[in-house]
This record gives C-alpha cells, structure tokens and sequence, in this order.
C-alpha cells in the first residue's frame, strides 16, 4: 500500500472517468461537472446492481477508467434497520470491490461518506481521527465502506460529509418546500445540529480537487491519499435550517411560510437513531488543499436561486 501510495500520479490529463449512481442528487451534479474533463460512463441502479460483486467488477473493467466517482449508496437510513444485508453489499462491499479495480488499473477513486460514522456524544466538531461509534446499521454500512476503500489502498480520496441536499432528488430542502404547499404547521427536530451541504458544492470541490490532482498541483499520491471531512461551513439545527428555507422561499418561490414547531428528537421516533452532534470539522482539507465550502446559508440561497428559475 504504501508503495503504491508514494508513486508520482501517472493519471492522463483527459481521463476515462466512471460515474456510479448519476441518477441520485450528488451524481447528477457530479456529471454536470465533469462533462468535459474526458469521456463520461454514468450508470445507475437501472444499469448495475452494486450488491452483485461480480456486475460490479465487471462494469470497471468494461469502462476501463481513470477516475471512479462513486455517488451511488443505500441512504434510506430508517429503511437499513430492517434490510441491513442490502445496505452493507451496497455500501460497505461494493466500494471494496471498486476500489479493487481501481487499484489494479492505477485509477483514482473518489467515495463519498457519512457524518453518521459519529455517535454524535462530542461536544465539538468532529475530526477525521476521532473514533467512529455508528448508532444505526446505515452509519455502520458507511463506516464499513471507507475501511474496504482504505484497506484496499492505491489513489483514493473519501469525502464524510453530512445533510446532503440540492434542487434534485429526495432531501430535506425539497420535503419542506413540499410540505410548505400542502400544510400550515410543521414540526422540526431543534436538537440535532449539522451542515446542510448542497450535492452542487460537493461536486464542485470534487473537480477542484480532482483537476489539481491531475495538473500534479499537489503532489504524489501519498500526499494527498486518505480521508477528509467535507461540509459546507456553519452549522445549524434542523429547525433553524427550516427556518433558513421557508425564509426565502417565501420570498423567491412564492411557497407558504407554514408555521414551525422546535420538538426534541424523542417526540419524533424513528427506526434509526440519529446523532446529535453532526458537526464535522474541514480543517484538513482546508489545511491540505487550500479548501473551503461556502457557508451554508450562502449555498441555501444559490439553490433556492436554481430552483426558482426552474420555475
């Protein structure tokens, strides 16, 4: 591993790049970005099914890419309690398996994670070297899939970012502009703080990193190999980032402000239990690649900008 590691980059400066799960709302943005960077393959659930190691494998190796971006993951965190087999093979044994291929092509594979590695007991913001102590199987089928990628080695770089959300797909923004229209009074979580991170910032720090990475801006892959925390800056409670959301969408979209209700996490029982404290620090990635996602009411506001004119 750590010969692999400490070689000089050897990726092309058009890369065959393996976009797995454009379908979902980090891999469509992910696809919108990289358009141009070198010649797409994008599959989705209806193209392979990442439980199955073998179409798995076998997708790499028809692609024969230099770059393998992986959006795709089981993310119905209440719906893991009851199918854990299921989101284990799809996030914690596909990514393995990826990382395998990517290894033995000499590609570089981005994975995305989850703040829900965290148990959510830390006061303060949470580093890449604190100890994960998942509470549900999904953060657990999540922890399961950054070791397979670390242990398998070679160029790799795993994104832990948290309360993920953009104009497409099912995610928080979109549920309460929904809810907006359809009730009067809504009821949202005050005591599990986080940051909201847009899909579109996300892909956008991907290619920024990734295009650096192949204009040798940061050296071997040994320097920049590993683990990072990557959220938007700030941090809000789910009531408050509500708050943020009816706010302006009155104002830019003409959806109802219905009126919000703070309640504790235990008024409102779910299948998986969820952290408190979300909160993770992006001090690393600022210190290693000179990086920094805008705060998270600067990328609220850009959505709600997309989506009205959308409309």
């Amino acid at each position: 591993m750590d010969e692999t590691r400490s070689t000089a980059v050897n990726l092309p400066l058009s890369p065959r790049i393996l976009i797995v799960g454009n379908a979902g709302q980090l891999g469509r943005e992910l696809e919108r970005i990289f358009t141009g960077v070198g010649p797409i393959v994008a599959v989705d659930r209806e193209s392979v099914d990442l439980a199955d190691a073998d179409q798995t494998r076998a997708l790499v190796r028809r692609a024969e890419p230099d770059l393998i971006l992986n959006a795709a993951a089981y993310t119905a965190v209440d719906r893991a309690e009851s199918e854990p087999e299921l989101a284990h093979a799809i996030n914690a044994h596909a990514p393995g398996v990826l990382a395998e291929e990517a290894r033995q092509r000499n590609a570089l594979i981005v994975h995305y994670s989850t703040d829900y590695v965290f148990d959510g007991s830390k006061l303060g913001p949470w580093v890449e070297t604190d100890t994960p102590n998942p509470l549900n199987v999904y953060g657990a089928s999540k922890l399961a899939g950054e070791q397979a990628v670390e242990k398998v080695g070679g160029k790799f770089l795993i994104f832990r970012t948290s309360w993920v959300y953009g104009p497409h797909g099912n995610n928080f923004l979109l549920t309460m502009l929904r809810l907006g229209r359809e009730r009067d009074r809504l009821s949202i979580v005050d005591d599990q703080v986080g940051a909201p991170t847009t899909s579109i910032e996300l892909a956008r720090a991907t290619h920024a990193l990734v295009t650096g990475i192949l204009a040798g801006s940061f050296g071997a892959p040994s320097d920049w190999c590993g683990l990072y925390h990557m959220t938007s800056a700030g941090s809000v409670s789910w009531f408050g980032f509500a708050q943020a959301i009816f706010a302006r969408a009155a104002e830019l979209l003409g959806v109802n402000a219905p009126q919000l209700t703070p309640i504790s996490t235990s008024a409102y029982p779910t299948p998986a239990a969820r952290p408190r404290n979300s909160v993770l620090s992006n001090a690393k990635l600022a210190e290693r690649f000179d990086m920094q996602l805008s705060p998270w009411q600067a990328a609220l506001e850009e959505t709600l900008q997309i989506l009205k004119a959308r409309n």
